[in-house]
């Protein structure tokens, strides 16, 4: 029996539309009940929290926030294309992972990690802490997924402000976007960047920060090559530094900053070079 050309129409329709991008948040006492907001006057559910901070994954790999002092956004990579984290939460099993489950192979210690953000005060990084209340909310919309960190209440300059981070990932898009916001309408100076490790191989262009090497990950069944990337506008920052442990871009004062980030592995089939990684973000 033949389709109609209505029904081909909307088959063809549903398929394209299918969102392969997920959120996840969750109290880690009660794996089953998802929540789309938490909050803490504290500014640390770091240990309350699944996956320590509201977390989102693509088809290639899944970022989270930490709901701590470090606001940082790490990674989670995955060794073939599919959403894991509602299955996997963010922590595979070793054998879960010797069947080809992804891993938590990046560490981002001190630092940003892959595009978290902080402040510069004129002299010297300002972390989103401490804080009046901190609070994560994620969504979903019919191609995309997306997390949301907001810190009120961060002393800056003599001064407290609201900044909010939000993390979007798309359907078969493989990078990332990363927004900052100052919600109380200061111009401030935003931080971001890479983190890296010793022996790491280093790329960079006029727009984008590559590496690529070894992280010195425990909680992986093994370790393995991860790359990263960060991708941005120059004329939107006005130094860029390299403090041993991370690279680290200064913004000229804004209410608002955006930039890509992208990580791979070398487990995957495609992205798994840094020269193939590179060679993708010069597409």
């Amino acid at each position: 029996m033949k389709l109609s050309f209505l029904a081909a129409l909307l088959f063809g329709c549903t398929c394209f539309g299918q969102n392969k991008t997920d959120a996840s948040l969750y109290m880690k006492a009660e794996k089953i009940s998802y929540l789309t907001d938490i909050g803490s006057e504290s500014g640390d559910l770091y240990s309350t929290i699944g996956h320590h901070g509201p977390a989102v994954e693509n088809q290639w790999m899944a970022l989270r926030i930490y709901f701590s002092e470090k606001a940082a956004i790490d990674v989670y990579n995955k060794a073939k294309a599919g959403l894991e984290l509602k299955e996997a939460h963010w922590y595979p099993t070793p054998e879960q992972q010797k069947q080809g489950w992804g891993a938590d192979y990046y560490k981002v210690g001190n630092t940003v990690g892959l595009g978290g953000i902080r402040l510069w005060d004129g002299e010297k990084v300002v972390p989103l802490n401490p804080v009046t209340n901190r609070l994560a909310h994620v969504g979903k919309t019919d191609t995309t997924s997306f997390m949301e960190m907001i810190s009120k209440g961060v002393p800056y300059k003599g001064k407290k402000v609201d900044i909010k981070v939000r993390v979007t990932v798309y359907s078969d898009r493989r990078d990332a976007k990363v927004e900052a916001f100052c919600l109380t309408g200061e111009k401030v100076q935003f931080v971001t960047g890479i983190n890296y490790f010793k022996d790491f191989e280093t790329k960079k262009g006029a727009n984008y920060i590559a590496v690529w090497g070894k992280h010195p990950e425990d909680v992986a069944a093994e370790i393995i090559p991860v790359g990263a990337a960060i991708m941005y506008d120059p004329k939107d920052y006005v130094k860029n530094t390299d403090d041993g442990t991370q690279y680290l871009l200064i913004s000229k004062p804004s209410t608002y900053l955006t930039t890509r980030i992208i990580s791979s592995s070398a487990k995957e089939q495609e992205l798994n070079t840094l020269d193939k990684l590179e060679a993708f973000i010069k597409k």
